[in-house]
């Protein structure tokens, strides 16, 4: 799910205190995450920090850390949920970069939650290739080998991903209707859902609204 337009709905709702609308924004999160398990969804993945988010001002992109830091702190204090982050570590400061690698699993969770930080879906998949090249040459296999080797499912088993199902559903919220770069792979035969709301104003009715679309769709999957 793509949380967007925090800093639209601060526009229209100004406060000094959160002059971004992300703090605002990371208060819908646990929502959303109950939501989730009232549904009996098994699997979401909140796109939270893009690469390209850091090209916003410093003012930003710290404040967005800060705020991340600490919904991932509440998440995991929380004991409820199973967390997973989903980026490319090395592009973010040391001290969330470690708490990211270092999250608690939750043996007795329903929901498996992916918190996707310095995501960006170009990068995922040159990563998956990089990590691919790197197992065959640990492997022995010459370069020309592991070109022969290669094939979607050994570019799926390198994602940040791996070993979790392709998502059914994408949401994104604030009315813009574009991927953005959203787990590109993985969304080959995904539905979409677009929902006008601001993420800050996303409701309970939103997210069943989204599901119950997604149910009168008749999925073919390339067939």
């Amino acid at each position: 799910m793509t949380l967007d337009g925090n800093r639209r709905w601060a526009k229209q709702n100004p406060d000094p205190t959160d002059p971004f609308g992300h703090k605002r924004g990371a208060g819908k999160i646990v929502d959303l995450l109950g939501w989730c398990e009232e549904t009996q969804v098994e699997v979401v993945t909140l796109w939270m920090l893009s690469t390209d988010n850091f090209k916003r001002s410093p003012e930003e992109v710290s404040t967005l850390i800060d705020v991340i830091s600490e919904i991932v702190d509440d998440l995991a204090a929380r004991k409820r949920w199973s967390i997973k982050a989903v980026g490319a570590l090395d592009v973010l400061p040391e001290a969330l970069a470690t708490k990211l690698s270092t999250l608690p699993g939750c043996a007795e969770s329903k929901l498996q939650v992916n918190v996707a930080v310095g995501y960006g879906g170009r990068r995922e998949i040159v990563d998956a290739v990089k990590g691919y090249l790197s197992d065959q040459g640990e492997a022995g296999l010459s370069l020309e080998e592991a070109a022969i080797a290669l094939d979607a499912d050994a570019i799926s088993r390198h994602l940040y991903t791996a070993g979790q199902p392709d998502p059914d559903l994408l949401i994104r919220t604030s009315g813009e209707q574009r991927l953005g770069g959203f787990l590109l792979w993985q969304s080959a035969l995904s539905e979409f859902y677009f929902c006008e709301a601001y993420w800050p104003d996303f409701r309970r009715v939103d997210f069943l609204r989204a599901l119950r679309d997604y149910s009168h769709r008749h999925r073919r999957l390339g067939k």
